[in-house]
Formats: C-alpha cells, sequence, structure tokens
C-alpha cells in the first residue's frame, strides 16, 4: 500500500467534483476521487429537448469562492472558443446539457480524478481509512462521501416497477418506447413538468391521453424571488444549522417550492401548447391536469396500471387505467454499500441520515484527525439548499479549510439582509445603539 492520501473522495458527481476543484489550488495536499463510472455524465436520463437549468450559471463549481480558478464555467466557455457566442444568446436559463458538458469538461481535465474505479469497501485500521477499489488498497486520512442521492420508487409503486412503469431518471432512454395509448406522469415538481412538456410537443405521442398527476393543491411554479433566494446563502445555512432538529423539519416542509417548483417557462409552456391543443389544432391528444390528488396505489393488471387516488379538493377516491406510468417521485437518500464496516461507529439520526457539524463532518467514534465528510446528505441538517447545486462552491470551500484546519479560503461575510435568528436581530440592534450613542457623542 502506498502513502496515505490527505482526501479520498467517494463519487463524482458536481459536489466531489467542485471540491476536487477547490484542492486543485492547495498546494501539498494529496487527495484522489473514486467512482464506479467510466466519466462524468449528468443525469443523462433527463436530458431530455429544451430543458433549462434552474440555478444561474455563477453558481458554478469554483466561481463564489475561488473566482480565479481554471475550472469556471467561465472559463469552460473560453476553452470551447464561445464565451461571445454564449453573450449574444442572452439566456433567461441556460440549457442544462451545456452545464452538463461544463461538468464533463472539468472531469476530463481534473487529474485526481479515477473513473473507472469502484470503491467495495471501506474500513478503518486505528489509524487511517482503507479503501478496496478491485484489486487495489488505498489507504487515506480523511474522507469525503458524495454519492449522491437514489431515484425514489414509493412503497406504492414498487410492486408495479416495469419497462411501462418508470423512474424519470430514466426517461430520456424510455419515454419513446412507451407504447400504451394511456400515460400517467406522477409528480408536479420541474421533473414531472418537463416530461409531460416532453410528451405533449412531441408527434410521436399525438392522439394519446396523457395525464398531470399532483399531489400539490396546484400546478405551482419555483419560488426563486430575492428573499426566498436567501435560502440559498451561506448566512441562512449557518443560522439555520444551530436550530433544533425537530425546528428544522417543520421549516423545511414550509419551504418546498423554494426548491422543489416548475420553473415558470417551463409552466408558461406547458400553457400554451395546452391552448394549442385544445383551440388550433386537430390533434386527438387529450391532456388531463389533475393536481390534489394523492396516490395511494398503483397496481398492475394485465398491460394495464390501476391508480387509485384521494382528491384533496373535495375528498373523494377516484381511479385510473392506464398503459403507462412516469414516476417523477424525486429521489432520496441511502447510504453507499462500500460504508457498511464502519456503520457501527458512525451517528445517525432519527431517520437514518448523518449527523453532520457545521463543516458537514460526520459524527463517529474515530480520531478527531480523522474526519468523513458528507456532501449532499445534509438537507435536515443544512437546510433546502444542501441537495441543490446553488452553494456548492462554499461547501467545498468550508471542507478544505476544515481539512486543512485554517481559513486557505476566505468565507467571511457580513450578516445577511434577513434577521433571520434573534442573535442576528440582538446584534444589530446593539450596534445600532452604539452607532446612535457614537453619533450622540459627537454632536455634543
Amino acid at each position: 500500500m502506498t502513502q496515505a492520501l490527505d482526501l479520498a473522495g467517494i463519487g463524482i458527481g458536481p459536489f466531489n467534483l467542485s471540491l476536487a476543484a477547490h484542492l486543485d489550488a492547495v498546494d501539498g495536499v494529496e487527495a484522489r476521487f473514486f467512482d464506479r463510472a467510466t466519466r462524468l455524465e449528468w443525469h443523462p436520463g433527463m436530458m431530455l429537448p429544451g430543458v433549462e437549468l434552474q440555478t444561474s450559471f455563477l453558481k458554478d463549481l469554483v466561481t463564489a469562492t475561488h473566482p480565479t480558478s481554471p475550472w469556471s464555467f467561465m472559463s469552460y466557455l473560453v476553452s470551447q472558443k464561445r464565451f461571445y457566442e454564449f453573450l449574444n444568446a442572452d439566456f433567461s436559463a441556460i440549457p442544462r446539457p451545456e452545464f452538463a458538458r461544463y461538468l464533463a469538461w472539468v472531469g476530463e481535465n481534473l487529474s485526481s480524478l479515477r473513473f473507472a474505479s469502484a470503491v467495495d469497501q471501506i474500513d478503518f485500521d486505528g489509524t487511517n481509512f482503507r479503501l478496496r477499489i478491485g484489486r487495489e488498497a488505498v489507504s487515506a486520512r480523511n474522507l469525503a462521501i458524495a454519492v449522491g442521492l437514489k431515484p425514489n420508487i414509493p412503497a406504492w409503486a414498487r410492486a408495479a416497477a416495469s419497462d411501462q412503469c418508470f423512474h424519470n431518471a430514466q426517461a430520456a432512454n424510455r419515454l419513446d418506447r412507451l407504447t400504451g395509448q394511456r400515460i400517467a406522469i406522477i409528480g408536479g415538481g420541474q421533473s414531472g413538468a418537463e416530461v409531460l412538456l416532453h410528451l405533449i410537443s412531441s408527434d410521436r405521442f399525438a392522439g394519446r391521453e396523457i395525464e398531470w398527476i399532483s399531489m400539490r393543491p396546484n400546478f405551482l411554479p419555483l419560488d426563486d424571488s430575492p428573499f426566498t433566494d436567501e435560502l440559498f446563502t451561506p448566512g441562512y445555512v449557518e443560522n439555520f444549522h444551530r436550530l433544533p432538529q425537530g425546528r428544522r423539519e417543520t421549516i423545511l416542509e414550509q419551504q418546498l417550492l423554494a426548491g422543489d417548483g416548475a420553473s415558470t417557462s417551463t409552466l408558461k409552456a406547458i400553457y400554451r401548447r395546452l391552448y394549442t391543443l385544445r383551440h388550433l389544432s386537430e390533434e386527438a391528444t387529450t391532456v388531463n391536469m389533475t393536481p390534489h390528488r394523492e396516490v395511494l396505489n398503483v397496481t398492475r393488471e394485465g398491460s394495464e396500471y390501476r391508480l387509485i387516488m384521494r382528491n384533496g379538493f373535495d375528498g373523494a377516491i377516484e381511479t385510473r387505467a392506464v398503459d403507462a406510468v412516469v414516476l417523477a417521485t424525486g429521489y432520496a437518500f441511502a447510504i453507499p454499500d462500500c460504508m457498511a464496516p464502519l456503520m457501527d461507529r458512525i451517528a445517525l439520526d432519527e431517520r437514518g441520515h448523518y449527523r453532520l457539524n457545521a463543516s458537514f463532518e460526520v459524527e463517529w467514534d474515530g480520531p478527531d484527525d480523522r474526519r468523513i465528510y458528507a456532501l449532499n446528505a445534509g438537507r435536515l441538517s443544512h437546510g433546502i439548499a444542501e441537495p441543490q447545486l446553488s452553494l456548492m462552491a462554499w461547501r467545498s470551500a468550508k471542507i478544505v479549510n476544515s481539512l486543512l484546519g485554517r481559513a486557505h479560503f476566505d468565507l467571511d461575510l457580513p450578516d445577511p439582509p434577513v434577521a433571520w435568528s434573534s442573535r442576528h436581530t440582538a446584534q444589530s440592534l446593539h450596534h445600532l445603539g452604539t452607532s446612535a450613542r457614537m453619533t450622540e457623542s459627537g454632536a455634543r
């Protein structure tokens, strides 16, 4: 076994890629990142025509904390010789395939990445972590776990899963293979909206019956107004992390549309297409928009799927018979199997999630100078921004500072414009009082 790495990363998606890009700027740190995939592909199953990024391209891998990094989105545009064309295109929201190509470009060029390297097992030998990667053994002082979330197949749909009943993570490869006349999309967020828009815009599905089912009381837009966007800032995350867990859970329930609504542009495109189909087209396509329905069960009966739903508007129980089901039902946290040898040493909360400190360190019973960092695993501890792209650069810089034991990246920011906590309010009032006394003293 060679000399121990300072950090081993498990998983190479956007979040560990951001961490690798930050560490690339730090001399003297030996880090390697491993993934079973042969290359970086970001949500290839959802790269439907016309899909857009819901986040500003400035919230890339590095810009928020290391704007001079060679791994920024702007550097990518320059390297591809289309900086001016990108500016002239004046995208209100950039195409998601463009951001995916940016991530792939970084993945192809960072020297610390090791693809086609599945981590089979991680243990701790009393001094360092030991990673088994095929026949190779790798030793590391610290870990960064960023394996991403898993497609969520609700319990009521698992028995019905098939090539005609699948999660939207496979949409790009499977939608055009649907053969039935009646198609149901379950889930009212951005993914469900994109699947619906694809189906009602494609000539392949002309004349079919398509239904969009959402548990939400309406087909609601993402709330990206300025004060809601404050939820995606370091100041808010730091305030949120200090709250008791019960209060954090209550607040998260209230913030659903801040991170999981459909883009207004997508909803407008759907409504305009509905108008065309209803009033200006001779197509026989039928589109049923059914919000406020909680799906209770899906069963397969021959070639049909029977849906049982509760109507939240009038309380009625409804049934539907369809030929295909697309589950736009989100993603769920999961601990990777390779962590099994360590699990009796790791602290989990009541939901089976890691307990994380403010620097994204997992609570465990090992030495204080041997850390396990978890990325995209702290929605309950760090707030609604944790699974989003918005703060990945800040989180990476925070982890690097923790790893080094010093503030390599300057993360000090002024207090946010919104007084989230009483602590913040008290400090502001104290500052105002001090300023007033100084003014009075100067006047005298």
